[in-house]
């Protein structure tokens, strides 16, 4: 969950008063405080979907009185300005707690009534830069570059300013191999990352984020019914569908040795998705240049098992907006007396005061992973 205050938290739940800001900014900016020219919002929302190579989208409708860009050089051209975006609490007097929503670049800009009706602007964040940014030629790395050079070497291509930041030192090792980066350059870099049993985004300050996958997650938030409640509406279903319980990992050889392997299994009896129960044995498999020992395929197994497991018992809900939640959190739904913790896999939260925030989630793995 984004940093906020226990004021913040407790006003949700009683009568409060829900701002928003827009602000065009020019690139290369971080921080939940950069310099730009406010837009007027009238309406509009921001989505995030952990599961997505653009983890974070805007939709923004903004008042046409300025005029609908006519030159590169304007504003809401969607030639590399960015809007950033935050919403908050007025707590009366002045005094205002934002939240940041995080930095969008602007990819399309449209008015249906021209020349005065309202302009729609939809921004994605800065991972869409990446995904644009295929490569022009070939790019080797030896066996001695170090994680944390050849992510900066592809990425400061594309964003020269990029604020990178590892939560260890797995930067400074060694990648072990020469690889190729041959045109797709997110699919190069996502396979090194997920490789080191990682994930990768761009985060509300601006920040290109790479952590260790999470396991258990805490609760940060309860929806719940009642006098004090956010809970609006809820849903749920149940689908096998996208479902696996074990993940198999294997590394690539230049010659007769075995390549490295690793097998991770949901092994806890009270899963539903027991690897030995009636749900029956349904692996992914997974293959990357960069596993080189047992150890590392293992690493990468277990990684991406945990950020799937919980499905397939799925919710989606309403609530009051908690504009500090992001992907990855876990919340406590409360609904008939019954608590389950959840992880939010999808989250949409509106721009307008007057809306609900929708989130889509899959319930909390019942234990830990382990290796077959």
């Amino acid at each position: 969950m984004r940093p906020v205050s226990d004021r913040f938290l407790a006003a949700l739940r009683g009568s409060h008063r829900a701002v928003s800001q827009a602000f065009v900014v020019a690139p290369g900016q971080t921080g939940t405080s950069p310099t730009g020219t406010e837009i007027e919002i009238l309406s509009g929302d921001v989505r995030f979907d952990a599961k997505a190579q653009v983890r974070g989208t805007l939709t923004l409708e903004t008042s046409g009185a300025d005029g609908f860009p006519q030159s590169a050089t304007d504003a809401l051209t969607p030639y590399g300005n960015e809007i950033f975006v935050r919403r908050g609490l007025d707590y009366g007097g002045g005094a205002i707690e934002w939240v940041s929503l995080g930095y969008y670049r602007i990819q399309s800009v449209e008015q249906d009534e021209a020349p005065f009706g309202p302009i729609r602007i939809t921004g994605a964040d800065r991972m869409q830069g990446i995904v644009d940014g295929r490569l022009s030629s070939p790019t080797q790395f030896g066996a001695t570059q170090e994680y944390g050079t050849v992510l900066e070497s592809m990425v400061w291509p594309v964003w020269g300013w990029a604020d990178i930041e590892w939560d260890d030192d797995t930067d400074d090792e060694q990648i072990g191999r020469a690889v190729l980066a041959e045109e797709d350059r997110y699919a190069f870099l996502n396979e090194l990352i997920t490789s080191l049993g990682k994930v990768w985004y761009w985060d509300y300050r601006g920040v290109l984020v790479i952590k260790d996958a999470p396991t258990v997650v805490e609760p940060v938030w309860t929806c719940n019914e009642g006098a004090d409640g956010v809970l609006v509406q809820l849903s749920r279903d149940l689908s096998r569908e996208g479902v696996y319980n074990a993940v198999v990992a294997t590394g690539e050889t230049l010659d007769d040795t075995a390549p490295a392997r690793g097998v991770v299994v949901d092994d806890d009896p009270a899963s539903p998705t027991y690897w030995e129960g009636s749900f029956g044995r349904v692996p992914r498999y997974y293959s990357s240049p960069f596993l080189l020992t047992d150890a590392q395929a293992v690493s990468a197994a277990t990684s991406i098992l945990r950020q799937s497991l919980g499905v397939p018992f799925a919710v989606d809900f309403q609530s009051i907006v908690n504009p500090a939640l992001t992907v990855g959190d876990a919340v406590t739904i409360v609904l008939g007396g019954e608590e389950r913790v959840h992880v939010i896999d999808e989250l949409t939260i509106p721009l307008s005061p007057a809306q609900a925030m929708t989130a889509i989630t899959r319930e909390q793995p019942f234990g830990e992973v382990g290796e077959l």
